[in-house]
């Protein structure tokens, strides 16, 4: 676990809940990662980058990286050269995608409301 997901975790009687769901599935791809590996199951670093071509190879990395230390999905590496890597959600990764997809619903509601506004 991030260290600060942790704390988060740690202080979570003091504050409000959410906060953890943000901090855990907030940011920047994490999203339309969780999405990509739940639609398509295992997948590996190139097929993650070509599902999202506006994601750069840092941007990517840095995610993937946090989402395996909050457990929501697992990294497989394979002894071979060339490397071979997968990835793929764990239990907590599948339950994620309840609550992603509330937030879409949300996300399409509030964009036709600003939409309507203009």
């Amino acid at each position: 676990m991030r260290p600060q997901t942790e704390k988060a975790v740690r202080a979570w009687r003091t504050s409000c809940a959410a906060e953890i769901t943000t901090m855990v599935l907030g940011g920047a791809w994490k999203p339309s990662i969780l999405h990509a590996l739940a639609k398509h199951g295992v997948l590996r670093f190139g097929e993650l980058s070509r599902l999202l071509p506006d994601l750069t190879d840092r941007v990517l990395t840095r995610q993937l990286r946090e989402l395996e230390a909050d457990g929501l999905l697992r990294r497989v590496v394979y002894p071979q050269v060339p490397p071979k890597v997968e990835y793929s959600l764990t239990e907590w990764g599948e339950n994620a995608q309840e609550v992603l997809n509330v937030m879409a619903v949300w996300g399409r509601s509030y964009a036709s409301s600003v939409d309507e506004r203009r």
